[in-house]
């Protein structure tokens, strides 16, 4: 109870900072600020100003540790960018030529307009949802990918051999034989009995892009059937668009008692393909990509039972390493 008050009292401190900065940088008064409780570790305030509501992002000292300055940079450039495109997202407020700002206490920050919008829970979006976030996604990749960026050498992913993988799953089994739980070890059990049964194809078949890399349920908004907002783009970088087409789809398709309704893939597809070209048999291949790159983050000793994200994450790896070899006839063309 005393270190929740303490956690309190410090974020209270915090937001006085903050205000006072936003306040100096951008001219304005804030009248209110209203906790958003979603994401991992930065915190966020919805503001009320007389220039109307913004959002506040604080980062996490120690979660910027994790990020490169410079690709955070670039990747707000782009939101910059896509959003005088047209793309659905918020709009960034600049102190000069300063996005990412600086408090007097030490504070890293962002301010953008607030947008106007639902969350549509994991699993429960429907197909005219899922349309409008598939052109608006496909509207997103063509914009990122039109050479206006350029290329980066290598992708952030780069697929380990089956070989590694398995002999990463063959350790976990090891290490947590005795004290893993039966649970644990089914799961590790499932997952290298799919990475046996792989086809290396849909690894050398990967065409490298720009991408948002956290296209899912907690960073999309709607209006009804229309895609209010893509938010957070902390991640972009230069990876595989395919990464984002699986984590979107997975993300409403699957719902909780692990059934991929297809018409709601088929949705999203028909939407992208109205945006850019999106070859038949894609969306499998993308689906076995991500559990490539995925499995690892979710499948792990330690799994968090408070979190609702990653429980959902691990129970959509547990999916798609069960369903491996049926993908393709249960996505046919898609």
């Amino acid at each position: 109870m005393a270190e929740h008050a303490e956690r309190l009292a410090e974020e209270e401190t915090m937001l006085a900072d903050l205000i006072r900065s936003v306040e100096r940088a951008f001219g304005c008064r804030v009248a209110q600020a209203e906790p958003i409780r979603r994401g991992w570790l930065n915190l966020k305030w919805k503001l009320t100003t007389e220039s109307g509501p913004l959002l506040l992002k604080q980062y996490n000292k120690r979660r910027y540790r994790m990020y490169r300055e410079e690709t955070l940079l670039r990747a707000f450039r782009q939101q910059v960018r896509l959003y005088g495109l047209g793309l659905a997202c918020p709009r960034l407020l600049a102190a000069g030529e300063d996005i990412l700002l600086h408090s007097e206490g030490g504070e890293r920050f962002l301010v953008m307009e607030h947008c106007a919008g639902e969350l549509v829970p994991a699993g429960r979006a429907d197909e005219r949802q899922m349309y409008a976030l598939g052109r608006e996604a496909g509207r997103m990749h063509r914009w990122l990918n039109d050479g206006t960026v350029g290329r980066l050498d290598a992708p952030q992913f780069v697929p380990p051999g089956r070989e590694e993988r398995l002999a990463y799953w063959r350790t976990l089994q090891d290490q947590n034989r005795s004290d893993g739980g039966e649970r644990l070890l089914a799961d590790l059990e499932l997952q290298l009995r799919a990475t046996e049964a792989m086809s290396t194809e849909d690894m050398a078949g990967l065409l490298p892009g720009w991408a948002h890399r956290d296209l899912w349920a907690d960073n999309l908004l709607f209006d009804g059937e229309r895609v209010a907002a893509i938010l957070d783009f902390d991640r972009l970088n230069y990876d595989y668009p395919d990464l984002d087409i699986a984590r979107a789809v997975l993300s409403y398709a699957l719902d909780e008692a692990g059934v991929l309704h297809v018409p709601l893939a088929a949705a999203f597809v028909h939407g992208y393909r109205e945006e850019r070209e999106l070859e038949p048999g894609r969306l499998t291949r993308s689906f076995r990509v991500l559990w490539y790159m995925e499995s690892v983050w979710w499948i792990r000793p330690g799994e968090d039972p408070s979190s609702s994200p990653p429980i959902r994450f691990a129970r959509e790896m547990r999916w798609l390493a069960a369903h491996q070899e049926e993908l393709s006839d249960l996505l046919g063309g898609l």
